[in-house]
């Protein structure tokens, strides 16, 4: 019995070889559902890169402040006062 490295190794090996001989087919896809998750990756993965793009040209082209768009406004108090609470 081989160890578990070796083990390892081939697989990986196996691997490798099977994704190369793919490739040299132009067969990259063996089934349909290998066409799904790969479209559904590149989906999720192009969301958050135009997600990254608009919060960083929100922060960085924007300037807010100065426009007048976010008032501060002055919280004003609601309620009565505890006097019990005072010490």
């Amino acid at each position: 019995m081989g160890s578990p490295g070796k083990y390892v190794a081939e697989e990986i090996s196996q691997q490798v070889n099977d994704a190369l001989s793919r490739l040299q087919n132009k067969q990259l896809f063996q089934t349909t559902w290998d066409i799904v998750a790969f479209a559904i990756f590149f989906t999720f993965i192009g969301m958050v890169l135009l997600l990254a793009l608009l919060a960083l040209i929100r922060c960085c082209c924007c300037d807010c402040e100065s426009s007048g768009s976010y008032k501060k406004i002055k919280k004003r108090k609601v309620g009565i006062d505890n006097m019990g609470m005072e010490p």
